[in-house]
């Protein structure tokens, strides 16, 4: 049997509302979309630990959020992934095209979660070898300080000699680059050992960070642009990886300080410390088994027959979608990823269309739809002071940096709501999102004399009202202000 991913086996303490209670911390409202969300998380959980055959058959509820913006349909998803710290893309379906026009395809999504996948593993091996690799850094800085008393190096392979029988002899011959000459170590190994010691002390103390020294950086080889054909950046990745191999290794000499010369051979030493094999195998299977995909406006491809125009090109791309989302396995550069078990989460406001209008094969694939409800003044308010991520807490924090200490009092907070919301109803409604245009109109005077100013600046109800009434009770005006 599979043993399940070290990432999702953490889940196991969480519980669907404990996972509930966690988005709370953020997210103001829509109790529904989180139980939707937090039961196809445990579901996940759930899935792991049945047998073999009973676990592929078991296959992830996708679901469709319907609610206008700025109510959390993306920061519910962001905020999941990141509880669960799975791989998580967050595409917008208006960028891709239906197959024959200019435009991403929809198979871009898959391989950009393979990349997010690739990433986080890469971050999670490092942390591994990362005092090694540091390590070997100060070595690799000591022998550019010292080379007397660098031990000797044995000599640098030819990668392209063993082509000799098939190109000639002269082929390999001419393209191996003949190595420096390594400097001998001219004096005793004991004295060499002593300076060594001596150096690494100082190094790890930092005595040297500010020095220049001359290094030599190794630049990863790469495929003329168009040589693989297709998409020429892909395939010029692809054909460098392939062949990072036996391309030879360019080299050039720096000028770095010691600190610099430090972290870059640090990062040389990690990447030879980490097996990128492995770090493909485990990344493809977390992104399989674990990745979320998040569609943002989906709605805006709800085109059907007999519209005509663009909706011809809207419903392709719910064609090509549909495979992704049914199951499928995607050819990425790290290999195939299949995204039968790929949680997708797609979201749309449907103002201008219904989620009806998606084709029906599409519709079945998004078997949970939930409402996300419109935002209120009451709302607003709790966005405002009580998440973990408070707006108010944040625009305290920032001018607290000059020593100006904002006190908000409780009218003001209210009053602050009362007009974002007749904002909101007089204009577009944009959610939440009109709480930063409101408080960013209201704190700009103070945000602008602070560092003349320093103490405590209390705002009221009427200091909101002196600032926003005349702006919010301007419809032209709000527009393009709030």
């Amino acid at each position: 049997m599979m043993t399940s991913s070290p990432k999702l086996s953490n889940l196991a303490e969480l519980t669907p509302r404990e996972i509930v209670a966690e988005l709370d911390r953020y997210i103001v409202g829509q109790g529904k979309a989180k139980r939707a969300v937090a039961i196809a998380m445990r579901n996940r959980w759930r899935r792991e630990r049945l047998p073999e055959d009973v676990r592929r058959e078991i296959s992830p509820k996708n679901i469709l959020m319907i609610g206008p913006t700025g109510v959390g349909k993306t920061e519910i998803a962001r905020r999941l992934a990141s509880l669960a710290a799975a791989p998580f893309v967050k595409v917008e379906a208006t960028k891709y095209t239906e197959v024959g026009y200019v435009g991403r395809d929809v198979e871009s999504m898959v391989r950009d979660l393979a990349e997010v996948a690739i990433r986080m593993v890469r971050d999670e091996r490092r942390g591994d070898v990362i005092e090694a690799a540091d390590r070997a850094a100060v070595e690799r800085v000591i022998d550019a300080l010292h080379p007397e008393t660098r031990p000797p190096q044995p000599g640098a392979n030819n990668p392209f000699a063993s082509l000799g029988s098939i190109f000639g002899n002269s082929f390999g011959n001419a393209a191996a680059p003949q190595p420096p000459p390594q400097p001998q170590p001219n004096v005793p190994p004991s004295e060499a050992q002593r300076i060594r010691d001596e150096t690494r002390a100082d190094v790890l103390r930092g005595f040297y960070d500010v020095r220049q020294i001359e290094i030599e950086i190794e630049e990863a080889p790469t495929v003329p642009i168009g040589l693989g054909g297709g998409d020429p950046a892909q395939s010029g990745a692809d054909l460098s990886e392939m062949l990072g191999g036996m391309l030879p290794k360019k080299k050039s000499r720096k000028r770095v300080t010691v600190a610099d010369a430090r972290r870059i051979f640090a990062a040389e030493e990690e990447a030879k410390l980490i097996d990128m094999d492995a770090v493909k195998r485990e990344a493809l299977h977390r992104a399989g088994e674990t990745g979320i995909i998040f569609i943002d406006e989906i709605d805006k491809v709800a085109g059907r027959d007999g519209r005509g125009g663009v909706d011809v090109s809207r419903e392709g791309v719910q064609r090509d979608i549909l495979p992704i989302v049914e199951g499928s396995t995607v050819n990425t550069k790290y290999g195939p990823l299949a995204t039968d078990h790929v949680l997708f989460i797609a979201a749309g406001a449907f103002h201008m269309s219904k989620p009806s209008d998606l084709i029906p094969e599409l519709q079945g694939r998004f078997p949970i739809r939930v409402e996300l409800d419109s935002l209120t003044a009451a709302d607003f308010e709790t966005i405002l002071t009580q998440p973990k991520n408070a707006l108010v807490g944040q625009y305290k924090a920032l001018l607290g940096v000059e020593n100006v200490d904002l006190q908000f009092g409780p009218d003001a907070i209210a009053e602050i709501a009362r007009i974002a919301m007749q904002v909101n109803d007089q204009t577009e409604n944009i959610g939440a999102r009109r709480l930063h245009t409101v408080l960013e109109r209201l704190l700009e005077d103070i945000a602008f004399d602070a560092p003349d100013r320093t103490g405590t600046v209390a705002i009221d109800a009427a200091y909101v009202r002196e600032r926003l009434d005349g702006i919010a009770g301007n419809t032209d005006l709000s527009k393009y202000v709030l």
